[in-house]
């Protein structure tokens, strides 16, 4: 039937569809899930197009929702599935194709792009349809599929496969199809990581899945030939067909390694759990010591969170051992408590610095300044608890210094849930020349890995130049 619509399969393409379309004794999917992931532009599309043809067709399925990450994506497929409808048939008209008797109405209308299959001579057989989305939070939702086809599942998140999977729950057989390059970061494409780990495990239930790409992560790639053309050929399966070596040649000249071996040899990046700016087997193996214990001088470090739902004051000096301790000493909703709390603790901790970010200044500076916090009269002179709001290259400097210190092992911290889920959730990113924490896009709270940076910047960088050094400092916070 592809063949006549004008859509001549590869072999692999046709040995897709035979694996995703085989059924168990009970006549159910054996594979209620597939997943096909393969390198850019070797036609994964037309797997796709061929089982949407069969779900009308021949199996006559109800629903079948065709979703992809981008709105651009979906219509195209779109374009092309309504082409090979016209091959079957006739165009009645703009919005009517008629194909043996049947009719296809084609729904243009922009977001809700799809047909409709009827039969004009049958008013009581129930319409089949195929619906094409952009995939987000809600998309999908309401509506109760037999088929739901992840087009570019390198960008589905959690909340899209909620939004997505429980419509299917109804339905008497089911099948979720997912297609696929790689992720493109370690950090993204968390449906794609748990499918291959199924797939490696030793039971993988009803999940079909092929991967072409070549073993190993992105970021190790001493093990591969890159420019080997018998693995540019193992990993693409439409190599010499519709990708040629001149166009990989090209490709491999002018992109990045790493990216090459994601994009066009199929090799995973190496997952990173949380945000990823931080190690956590690091932090919750080396730096944890549930009993660690600031000696001495600290700084003392205040945030704000960015929706403003939470703020964190903590602190960071040095333990008896000469590592550094850093760890949170407030961490409550709002905002409302925040001065009165910074004014207890910088009384009780006598600190180097109370330090905090430009944001959080712009919040709580005045009312600081009332209670006798205020910023140096001589930056090189500054006085012990005295207001250091950071500017973005200090911002920059503290953030890079923290991970510094993650890599090197130099401080300990005393295991905080509230720390611990900052810092799985912390993100940074490169802003020009500068290294920040990325506040939005993280996948937690940033205020208190942030208070514990900023904690450290004011003891490293301002403790020699705090002029008064006679004070009675707590043995610890608590």
């Amino acid at each position: 039937m592809a063949r006549v619509a004008g859509l001549e399969l590869d072999q692999w393409q046709q040995d897709a569809l035979e694996l995703m379309l085989s059924i168990r004794a009970d006549r159910k999917w054996a594979c209620r899930e597939y997943a096909e992931i393969v390198s850019r532009q070797n036609g994964k599309g037309a797997i796709l197009e061929a089982r949407a043809l069969a779900g009308l067709f021949v199996l006559n399925e109800q629903l079948i929702m065709w979703s992809a990450h981008e709105v651009k994506t979906a219509l195209e497929a779109f374009r092309r599935l309504k082409a090979l409808l016209v091959g079957l048939g006739e165009m009645l008209n703009e919005n009517l194709i008629e194909i043996d008797g049947l009719h296809i109405k084609v729904n243009n209308t922009n977001g809700s792009e799809g047909f409709e299959l009827f039969d004009p001579s049958d008013p009581k057989r129930p319409s089949q349809r195929v619906k094409f989305i952009a995939r987000s939070k809600g998309s999908g939702r309401g509506f109760s599929g037999d088929v739901n086809i992840i087009d570019e599942a390198f960008a589905y998140t959690d909340e899209q496969h909620s939004a997505l999977k429980f419509t299917m729950a109804a339905r008497p057989n089911p099948q979720m199809i997912y297609t696929s390059s790689p992720p493109l970061t370690g950090d993204t494409g968390p449906i794609l990581f748990r499918l291959r780990t199924r797939a490696e495990s030793s039971t993988t239930g009803n999940l079909g899945f092929r991967d072409w790409g070549a073993e190993g992560n992105a970021s190790e790639l001493g093990h591969l030939d890159l420019d080997s053309r018998d693995l540019w050929a193992r990993t693409n399966p439409g190599y010499g067909i519709r990708i040629d070596e001149e166009t990989v040649q090209d490709e491999r000249d002018s992109v990045r390694e790493e990216n090459f071996a994601i994009e066009r040899i199929g090799v995973w990046p190496k997952q990173i759990s949380g945000g990823g700016a931080i190690d956590m087997g690091v932090w919750r193996g080396k730096l944890l010591d549930p009993g660690s214990k600031r000696h001495g001088d600290v700084a003392l470090a205040v945030d704000i969170a960015p929706k403003r739902d939470y703020a964190a004051i903590g602190i960071y000096g040095n333990r008896e051992d000469g590592l550094g301790h850093g760890q949170i000493v407030e961490y409550q909703p709002g905002t409302d408590w925040l001065v009165d709390a910074v004014v207890k603790w910088r009384s009780a901790l006598d600190p180097l610095a109370v330090v905090m970010g430009r944001g959080t200044a712009a919040s709580i500076e005045v009312e600081l300044k009332k209670q006798g916090i205020a910023r140096p009269e001589d930056l090189e002179k500054p006085k012990r608890g005295e207001l250091h709001v950071l500017t973005a290259t200090q911002m920059s400097g503290a953030v890079g210094q923290l991970l510094d210190a993650v890599k090197q092992g130099s401080f300990r911290h005393t295991g905080q849930r509230e720390l611990d889920n900052s810092a799985e959730g912390a993100r940074a990113k490169q802003n020009g020349d500068s290294l920040v924490w990325e506040l939005k896009n993280s996948a937690a709270d940033t205020s208190p890995i942030v208070t514990v940076t900023g904690a450290r910047w004011g003891f490293t960088s301002l403790g020699h130049l705090v002029q008064d050094a006679n004070y009675d400092v707590l043995e610890s916070v608590y």
